[in-house]
C-alpha cells in the first residue's frame, strides 16, 4: 500500500480507533491499516501510546517498541477504552460522550470485528431499524411486528440526530427479561462513528449507550470497534460482549453481500421507504460535507 488511497480531507482529518487498549501488551509493536496506510502502534512500558507510519519507520509486528523516540510519529489519544490515532497533523476534535463520566456506568469495549464493506455502509446499517425482525429475530425484533413508526431526524450542531425512535424487542439487552418497546436515540457525531442511546434493562429513567467506532482500512474493508456505556451491575463483561458481538455477527454477512460495497450518495440510487429516513439524511449529510471516501458520489 502506498498511502495515496485517501485524499478526502474530511475523512483524513478525523480520529480513528485501532484497538482496545486493555488488549495490547506493553512494549510490543502491533500493525494495522488505516485509510490504506500501514500503521504501527503500541503501548510503552510506561503506559504511553505511540503510533507511526510503517513506510517511515518499519518495526515488525511482535517486536519490542524502540527504546528511544523517533520522528514522524502520529498523534495518539486514549478515549472510551480505545487507542485512537489520525493521519492528520491537525485532526478535528474527537466527539464527547458525556454519559461515560457518570460514576455508576460501566464503560467497556465490546469487541472488534473485520468486515468487507465500506465505513458508510456500516454506519447506515447501524441506523436501520427496519431489518431488526428479519436479521435479529428473537432479540432486537420479531415478526409480525415489522413496522417502523415515524420518527424525527435532523442535523444538529454538526451531527446527525434521530429521536422518537421506538421498536418492540424480545430481548433489548443481555439483562432484559421479557419483551419491551425500546426507545432509541441515534447520534452520528462524525461520518464514520455512530452512537445509539436505548432503553436499558435496569434503569428506566436513563439510557444505555452503544457505540460503533469504525476504522476504515480501505474504501471497502473496515474494522468495527464496539463500545458500551451501560447501567448494569448484574451482567458480566463477557456476557455483554457476547451479546453485542452476536448481534453484529448477524449483520456481517448482510453487509458483506451488499452491492455496491461503497455507499451511493444519490437518494434515488436505492429505493427508499419511510423507515429509511435516517439513511436518506445520512447520505445527504455526507454529500453536503463533501465526503468522497467509501462512497459513490451523487454527481
Amino acid at each position: 500500500m502506498n498511502g495515496e488511497g485517501c485524499t478526502d480531507p474530511v475523512i483524513l482529518n478525523l480520529w480513528y480507533p485501532l484497538a482496545a487498549i486493555v488488549e495490547l501488551r506493553p512494549d510490543i509493536s502491533y500493525q494495522t491499516v488505516l485509510l490504506e496506510v500501514e500503521v504501527g502502534f503500541g503501548v510503552t512500558v510506561d503506559g504511553a501510546l505511540v503510533a507511526w507510519r510503517l513506510d517511515c519507520v518499519f518495526i515488525p509486528a511482535g517486536k519490542p517498541l524502540p527504546s528511544k523516540n523517533f520522528t514522524d510519529k502520529l498523534l495518539v489519544k486514549s478515549a472510551y477504552g480505545y487507542f485512537w490515532t489520525s493521519l492528520s497533523s491537525q485532526p478535528k476534535e474527537l466527539f464527547s460522550i458525556p454519559e461515560t463520566d457518570e460514576p455508576d456506568r460501566r464503560n467497556l469495549n465490546a469487541g472488534s470485528i473485520g468486515v468487507a464493506t465500506s465505513a458508510p455502509r456500516a454506519v447506515e446499517n447501524f441506523l436501520d431499524m427496519g431489518h431488526f425482525p428479519f436479521v435479529h429475530a428473537g432479540v432486537l425484533g420479531a415478526e409480525p411486528h415489522t413496522e417502523v413508526v415515524d420518527y424525527n431526524v435532523e442535523i444538529k450542531d454538526g451531527e446527525l440526530v434521530a429521536t422518537g425512535c421506538k421498536f418492540p424487542q424480545p430481548q433489548a439487552a443481555p439483562g432484559s427479561v421479557g419483551a419491551i418497546v425500546t426507545d432509541y436515540i441515534y447520534r452520528v457525531p462524525n461520518p464514520y462513528c455512530v452512537l445509539l442511546y436505548k432503553t436499558g434493562a435496569f434503569d428506566e429513567a436513563r439510557l444505555d449507550v452503544i457505540g460503533l467506532f469504525i476504522q476504515p482500512m480501505t474504501q471497502e474493508s473496515i474494522r468495527a470497534h464496539a463500545f458500551l456505556s451501560v447501567l448494569d451491575e448484574v451482567t458480566t463483561d463477557t456476557e455483554l460482549k457476547r451479546f453485542q458481538l452476536g448481534v453484529f455477527s448477524q449483520d456481517k454477512p448482510i453487509l458483506e453481500n451488499q452491492v455496491p460495497k461503497r455507499l451511493p450518495l444519490s437518494t434515488t440510487a436505492e429505493t427508499p421507504i419511510r423507515a429509511d429516513k435516517s439513511s436518506i439524511t445520512y447520505r445527504r449529510w455526507l454529500s453536503d460535507l463533501g465526503v468522497t471516501y467509501g462512497v459513490i458520489s451523487a454527481n
